[in-house]
């Protein structure tokens, strides 16, 4: 069998999915040839500028731009122009990626980001390629350009996700609930006591880790203040240098500083709460390993989708007010029952396995809708 795994490299969520998928097949599937294909590495640079850093400077300097587009391509008279014009310019960007499928026509191409699945369909459509397509939904909320004709299936976070794609014409048939992908490191089980010597943390104590390093220097700060002398504080600041030097010249007791860390699964092992963004790979690696996710920004679209889906399930907060995080963590610090009983909602909806449990079913060919 052969299989491409596309993605396209704007945010680490769509490379995060696929990567997991990736080492899946070929940890566990040797017998399988597989070949994970960023499209934006081969497209023309307007292309690539515009995935790569169009979205983020527009979510981080016009949020209200970004959110009023967002809107206008996802309903209305418009939704049509700007699938349209979506796919023209996809079309005459993604030539190379188009040669590569006409060459490999694969057995199966799997998709995690919106992009790949116009190629390849329009491909299958015109008979050259005879590859089924699988789409990956990597947020919770489902936005019009994920929806492709052609698309032979679509693996989803949940079934607030599926009720999404039903709401929007898509057959049941097409939609498997099988959660977001997520690396094999995030369902691990962690000695707690072991990784807090390794990571010079005081065992024994609630910790809250702060995974927030590319928003705003002040609401974070000031959270830092509220809660420092209650818990144990792990505050991964990565491209956020200013917060680190901060925090380092600071030197709060309990607070520890991260800048950039490949091993985010073991703090995420020491910690009860996790505070941070709610992007859809985010919560899903928290969500394997139990945590409570607090978010304190959020993106307006996906991401406010994704905050409704949790918030369906029990599970989460949204709040910019720093007083009202402290007392909401403080509440599950002091009640452990309360913790554990949020824990279980967690469990229900988690699903670690997601990774496995789809290369496994696409390798045996039950992934496919009976007909």
């Amino acid at each position: 069998m052969k299989i491409v795994i596309a993605y396209a490299s704007a945010g680490t969520g769509h490379l995060k999915a696929a990567e997991a998928l990736y080492h899946c097949f070929t940890n566990e599937h040797p017998e399988v040839e597989v070949k994970l294909i960023d499209i934006i590495e081969s497209s023309c640079s307007f292309f690539s500028f515009a995935y790569r850093f169009g979205y983020s400077l527009l979510v981080k300097y016009t949020p209200l731009l970004w959110s009023l587009a967002f809107r206008v391509t996802g309903a209305g008279l418009l939704l049509g122009l700007a699938k349209r014009l979506k796919l023209t310019i996809e079309r005459l960007s993604t030539a190379d990626f188009a040669r590569l499928l006409i060459r490999e026509n694969p057995d199966v191409i799997i998709s995690t980001h919106f992009a790949p699945p116009e190629t390849a369909a329009h491909l299958k459509q015109t008979s050259k390629i005879k590859s089924r397509l699988i789409t990956v939904i990597t947020d919770f909320g489902v936005h019009p350009f994920w929806i492709t004709e052609g698309t032979d299936l679509y693996l989803v976070a949940s079934d607030f996700t599926k009720s999404r794609l039903l709401a929007r014409g898509v057959s049941e048939t097409k939609i498997k609930v099988t959660g977001i992908p997520v690396d094999a490191k995030f369902f691990k089980q962690y000695p707690r006591d072991e990784l807090c010597r390794k990571l010079g943390l005081e065992s024994g104590r609630f910790n809250v880790l702060i995974a927030s390093g590319s928003f705003g220097i002040g609401p974070i700060e000031e959270l830092i203040d509220l809660l420092y002398k209650e818990v144990q504080l792990l505050v991964v600041c990565a491209g956020n240098k200013d917060l680190y030097r901060k925090l380092k010249a600071k030197n709060y007791p309990s607070v520890y500083a991260f800048g950039f860390i490949d091993n985010i699964q073991e703090l995420m092992a020491v910690s009860e709460v996790i505070i941070g963004k709610p992007g859809g790979l985010t919560i899903s690696e928290g969500l394997a390993m139990n945590l409570f996710p607090i978010f304190i920004t959020v993106i307006p679209g996906q991401e406010s989708e994704n905050v409704k889906a949790l918030a369906e399930e029990g599970i989460g907060i949204y709040s910019t007010d720093m007083q009202h995080i402290k007392e909401v963590v403080l509440d599950l610090k002091n009640n452990p029952d309360r913790l554990n009983s949020i824990r279980q909602n967690i469990r229900r909806t988690q699903r670690p396995y997601a990774a496995r449990e789809i290369c496994n079913a696409v390798c045996e060919g039950s992934i496919w809708p009976s007909h």
